[in-house]
């Protein structure tokens, strides 16, 4: 199966001697230049700073370096995430690895995944985004630019569909674009965002391939006979995406989108786990993983 290519959104970080920097040549740990190693990983900035315009150097160079160019730093999984939590979720289950595979050839293209999914997670009713978005793809083409977003009829056999989301990154390029360490990876594969620190600079959307992180530029409603209350509602100026429904996840329960998929499409488990559903998935069909030559590493799969 040929992999399925999606836009890359990118900027690219300043040259030496850009405003801001003095230097013909950048230092090592010049604010302007690529950060490598592990100043490129701890190196934060805090709120205060960040308004205060103290880091604004720093923050602008780290986070417009492309996906491709923050690859190339050291690993994600080099930042101890000890400590780290966010209120919103159980802690993570030891020895876990979560993953997600998605059947191709059963998905319809029905979205129930989509609506249970903004239901589940309070997602904003009028917000103008959803965690998963559907493409239906004409049979025989794989170029998402000739796909359609807005469709109204599911089940047609001229057409194959593909749900795009968070990938679950084991090497997130949104983790090492977000200044304040408003977002990290959890030991179970999690890709969290603390809303309570994250500023909204919105460089994580930047440095995401998948362009799977959405901003709420205003404040989200959901009606209150719809509210789920293990989901905190975001506020306005945060980031927010999929989160495997890590309140669910971590209590030994599947994502309501695959619960509610009427093709059984979704598969969810343990990859350590070699009885779990989506190992023995993995073991015995074909899959791909959405732009695996940006060393991404998606812990969402496609099975052909």
């Amino acid at each position: 199966m040929k992999r399925v290519r999606l836009p890359v959104v990118g900027q690219r970080a300043p040259a030496p001697g850009a405003p801001g920097c003095a230097a013909a040549v950048c230092p090592p740990g010049c604010a302007c230049g690529p950060l490598t190693g592990e100043g490129a990983l701890t190196r934060g900035v805090t709120r205060r700073q960040f308004i205060a315009g103290g880091g604004a150097t720093t923050v602008g160079a780290f986070a417009g370096t492309t996906a491709i160019a923050a690859l190339g730093r050291a690993s994600v999984e080099e930042v101890p995430a000890s400590g780290r939590r966010v209120r919103y979720a159980p802690p993570p289950i030891p020895g876990v690895k979560f993953a997600m595979a998605i059947d191709l050839k059963k998905c319809i293209g029905c979205r129930k995944c989509a609506y249970a999914c903004r239901i589940e997670n309070n997602l904003g009713r009028d917000s103008g985004f959803l965690w998963i978005e559907l493409h239906r793809m004409h049979r025989g083409s794989f170029e998402l630019e000739d796909s359609e977003a807005f469709y109204l009829e599911a089940a047609n056999p001229k057409f194959w569909h593909l749900a795009v989301g968070c990938q679950q990154c084991e090497n997130p390029p949104c983790v090492q674009a977000c200044p304040v360490q408003a977002t990290w990876r959890d030991p179970d594969g999690i890709v969290v965002i603390d809303y309570d620190k994250c500023i909204g600079c919105r460089y994580c959307m930047i440095n995401c391939p998948y362009g799977a992180r959405h901003f709420n530029w205003k404040r989200p409603v959901v009606p209150a006979a719809e509210r789920n209350p293990d989901v905190p509602v975001r506020p306005v100026g945060v980031v927010e995406k999929c989160t495997f429904c890590i309140h669910r996840t971590r209590l030994g329960k599947l994502p309501r989108c695959v619960e509610v998929c009427p093709v059984g499409a979704r598969v969810f488990g343990d990859l350590n786990d070699p009885k779990s559903s989506v190992r023995l998935l993995l073991d015995t069909r074909t899959t791909v993983r959405l732009k695996e030559h940006l060393g991404t590493r998606p812990r969402v799969f496609l099975v052909g």
